[in-house]
């Protein structure tokens, strides 16, 4: 079990953890903004213990990683796991990528894909194909909540923060919700490790981002995964429409659970990613 970093062509520390036998099938994990590798704990500690190889970086501006103030966009995260894979020689790995991340799987395999370097990828709660409303996309998100999160981080980060862990992130606004206060502050942990202009940027390229071309481009089996009461990447908007962009997909909704699913559901997510993995 190991720990490191690798630097990018531009000179921008990514950290990253490294578990398990080196021979063994690798995952790697990509997280959701404004998170960090530790945001997998469970899923890490999970599929170790079942034989795999485990891997999670810090995305560059988030977590340990530099606190960039460029390239804080899709291009550069790909690229940024490009070489990341290519420092830890990583083979037919499968990679997992939540909200953010599942945007910067979808860009990564879509264009570092190839060659054996990946055989599977996950999309869980996941942002593509586009989130931001438009012409070529009607049912998106007004630009107005995006433009509401970058005033509100701009405002108060640190309350900005707690307010998107104890509500929505989490389901924890619902009436039944059983809320856990240390979830809450762990988000805003990993979020506050962060570097706020890297943050605000990301803020457009979770939200404007079109991964259309991104899905129709992979070939490989690809497991996309969303919960109907998420409040952050409504489903509607984002998994019904992925499912029918890929070549080879397969779609599983889960009734009333969460944006950060993986979290509060670990035992549902983990034993449908085992299923995906060993399928």
């Amino acid at each position: 079990m190991s720990d490191g970093f690798v630097t990018t062509k531009d000179g921008t520390r990514i950290y990253y953890k490294d578990w398990g036998p080196r021979d063994a099938q690798a995952i790697v994990f990509h997280h959701g903004w404004p998170l960090s590798a530790d945001d997998w704990d469970n899923q890490m500690l999970y599929f170790f213990d079942q034989g795999y190889r485990v891997i999670a970086h810090d995305r560059r501006g988030h977590g340990r990683s530099t606190q960039t103030a460029y390239g804080n966009e899709m291009d550069t995260y790909a690229a940024d796991v490009a070489e990341l894979a290519k420092h830890l020689d990583l083979k037919n790995a499968i990679h997992v990528g939540h909200s953010t991340g599942g945007g910067e799987v979808a860009r990564y395999v879509a264009q570092y894909g190839g060659g054996g370097r990946v055989s599977k990828a996950v999309l869980i709660g996941a942002v593509p194909p586009v989130m931001v409303k438009s012409e070529k996309n009607p049912g998106g998100l007004p630009i107005e909540v995006f433009d509401g999160f970058r005033s509100a981080l701009l405002a108060n980060r640190a309350q900005f923060y707690h307010d998107v862990a104890a509500g929505p992130f989490y389901g924890y606004n619902r009436p039944d919700a059983k809320v856990s206060p240390a979830v809450v502050e762990n988000w805003w942990r990993q979020g506050m490790m962060g570097g706020a202009k890297a943050h605000y940027d990301c803020i457009e390229a979770f939200s404007e981002t079109d991964f259309t071309e991104d899905l129709k481009k992979i070939d490989v089996p690809v497991f996309v995964l969303h919960g109907d009461d998420d409040q952050i990447v409504p489903i509607a908007d984002s998994a019904l429409l992925a499912i029918k962009l890929l070549k080879n997909g397969t779609l599983k909704v889960h009734k009333g659970l969460p944006h950060g699913m993986a979290t509060t559901h670990p035992d549902i997510v983990n034993a449908d990613l085992l299923a995906f993995f060993k399928a």
